[in-house]
């Protein structure tokens, strides 16, 4: 105890010195510090033609009336239930809301989604809308999509990664063929270039 007396200048108690040291090495929190904010649509959005109500309208009706043979009746509620909420969101335009990068994490509409439950982001295009892509492995839903607007994708990647993974997953089955299908069969024709 001497020793330890000496070394601390006599001063302090024997378990003092090691609770400062402990102290000292905790890291302490840092305050919340806006990094980037930038308003944009709450949703991916595309204005739509006759065409695209018609054929969603068409396929519908065919996959009522098969599931109506096999008196699927829950089935069919469904369908239209799809349906119905697919013209909804081709009809309605959605709100700008802010979305906000900090020092903690992601900020959408006032949602926080810490860093800790992101584990990586890239960059896609979609319906001619540049839109960052956020992975949640332990949470629902599994990926954010956060349209950018008139936001430059190199600020964004910039911020974001000093905090998480750029990297872009290979994509599953389940993409692969919704992607084959929309090809396949397009709810409406692509604009010609002419």
């Amino acid at each position: 105890m001497t020793d330890k007396n000496k070394t601390t200048g006599g001063s302090q108690q024997p378990g003092q010195s090691a609770q400062a040291e402990v102290q000292s090495s905790i890291p302490q929190p840092q305050p919340l510090k806006t990094l980037l904010v930038w308003q944009a649509p709450a949703r991916l959005y595309k204005t739509r033609d006759k065409e695209f109500y018609s054929t969603l309208g068409a396929i519908a009706f065919l996959i009522a009336v098969i599931l109506l043979f096999i008196k699927e009746w829950f089935a069919i509620v469904l369908v239209i239930s799809v349906a119905f909420l697919a013209y909804v969101f081709a009809t309605i335009k959605p709100e700008d809301i802010e979305y906000q990068i900090t020092n903690k994490g992601l900020v959408v509409a006032g949602n926080n989604y810490p860093f800790g439950e992101l584990a990586r982001f890239w960059f896609e295009e979609k319906m001619n809308q540049k839109i960052l892509l956020v992975e949640r492995p332990t949470a629902f839903p599994y990926r954010l999509t956060v349209p950018l607007g008139q936001t430059d994708p190199k600020k964004i990647k910039e911020l974001l990664i000093k905090y998480l993974p750029f990297e872009q997953p290979e994509k599953t089955w389940m993409e692969n063929a919704g992607e084959w299908l929309s090809k396949k069969v397009p709810l409406e024709k692509e604009p010609s270039a002419s």
